[in-house]
């Protein structure tokens, strides 16, 4: 057994406290963390009070009592790998600075191009085709770090790649697939209007025919990346209804304004669009749009991966406040001692289960092609709502600390508060959902 000890003084706190680090006891590696309790985010393992705390084994290092790891193919596997060990060391250390900033983090998305991460699920014009579960691992671990780096990534791919796959010419995917994919160019998605909410097909904004090109009039609104994009997806009613247009974002009339001091999902880029008497070409047409329904089958790919992107979320807050607790004295005993304090954890594991399974499934009949509307509204409902409630559960158990930065749970928190009303609300999917059950619309 090799033991160190030490005293240490943290900046933040002032205070001297001593730790004793890295026990090993036959393959296990065992911990005791400072006094403070500063470092128990850090470490897997706790020794209190003369007793060894393992981890449970269903911490796969995340939540995994379904044992879903076990189904996974060696693919998925690599690439659940890849992903995590290029968030933890590309990402992570620059997430709270560009979160504090309110600024996306410079080159990320070149980045991700340069892995293959954009659009990965699409076939074709150089695309890799990647299988649906390996690419809810992909959007998993991108939001386990924030939700405004899986958001980047999700709309680059299942709103600006999707609908000019499913309804582009040859001319337009051949041009612009590739350069997307690769994030040579960066693409943003116009359907939301400052007065449009939940209801899309109230949007004031026109595309006009005048015989050797479009007129493009009005205006978007909560455009993620839009500050950084060359070409916007733009939905637009035009004599023939709502179609979706190309629109290369430097042309004249164009005026991108970038929205500042949210309190929610700071290190992503949110965007006002502006359109003045816009001259198109008769090539900006996404020829094969049919009206909203098509704006919407871009929405469910993108619901779809953020299903599986706030499990991530959720996971993260979990696994740092079960860290923290094990680490944290109170009355003289580990603050997970206390039965309110395990029932919380019991709870929120089983919510994580039931969402993951959930999740799974419906990849496999993504898979398939099978998949419905109802069926990605009932998830997106269901995993980002237990993920706002694991992270405020988990920031009621960091307590003080759960409000300082160096803690990523108030980080997702905050996040999650913007994913549960963004894609279609909480409740507007439960409408979706009753819809399905009962044959009767509440829109209408």
């Amino acid at each position: 057994m090799v033991s160190r000890e030490g005293n240490v003084q943290h900046q933040h706190h002032k205070t001297q406290c001593v730790i004793i680090l890295c026990f090993f006891v036959g393959e296990q590696v065992k911990y005791l963390t400072c006094s403070c309790g500063v470092f128990s985010k850090f470490l897997p393992n706790f020794r209190i009070e003369g007793t060894t705390v393992p981890m449970s084994s269903f911490l796969n290092p995340y939540p995994d009592f379904a044992q879903l790891e076990s189904l996974l193919s060696n693919e998925q596997k690599q690439t659940q790998l890849t992903v995590r060990s290029f968030v933890q060391n590309e990402i992570e250390p620059k997430i709270v600075k560009a979160y504090r900033s309110e600024e996306f983090p410079v080159g990320l998305l070149a980045q991700m191009g340069a892995m293959g991460l954009l659009g990965a699920n699409l076939s074709g014009y150089g695309l890799p085709g990647m299988d649906t579960v390996s690419y809810g691992l992909l959007m998993k671990e991108l939001e386990r770090c924030d939700s405004g780096i899986r958001s980047a990534a999700s709309v680059q791919g299942a709103l600006v790649m999707f609908p000019i796959h499913a309804f582009g010419t040859e001319e337009q995917k051949n041009y612009w697939l590739p350069r997307l994919f690769s994030a040579q160019s960066i693409g943003c998605f116009g359907l939301s209007e400052s007065e449009g909410g939940s209801d899309p097909g109230a949007m004031k904004t026109t595309v006009k025919d005048k015989g050797d090109h479009y007129e493009l009039n009005g205006s978007k609104m909560w455009i993620t990346n839009g500050n950084l994009a060359e070409v916007g997806v733009i939905w637009a009613k035009t004599e023939l209804g709502i179609r979706g247009f190309l629109v290369p974002l430097n042309l004249e009339g164009i005026n991108v304004i970038k929205m500042q001091n949210k309190l929610s999902l700071r290190a992503s880029i949110t965007s006002e669009l502006v359109f003045d008497r816009v001259k198109l070409p008769k090539s900006a047409l996404l020829p094969k749009t049919e009206g909203l329904k098509s704006a919407l089958q871009c929405l469910n790919q993108a619901r779809f991966g953020i299903s599986w992107g706030a499990i991530g979320a959720a996971e993260a807050c979990f696994v740092e406040a079960l860290h923290f607790a094990k680490n944290r004295i109170l009355f003289k005993k580990s603050l997970t001692s206390f039965q309110l304090v395990q029932r919380k954890f019991a709870l929120m594991a089983t919510q994580i289960t039931q969402a993951q399974l959930l999740v799974f499934r419906l990849s496999q009949i993504k898979e398939q092609q099978n998949l419905q509307p109802a069926q990605v509204s009932m998830a997106k409902q269901v995993c980002v709502e237990m993920a706002l409630n694991v992270a405020r559960t988990c920031r009621d158990i960091l307590g003080a600390n759960g409000i300082m930065d160096e803690y990523k749970t108030m980080r997702h928190m905050a996040n999650l508060e913007t994913v549960y009303t963004y894609e279609g609300t909480n409740d507007i999917h439960l409408l979706i959902l009753g819809q399905e059950l009962t044959g009767i619309s509440a829109f209408n």
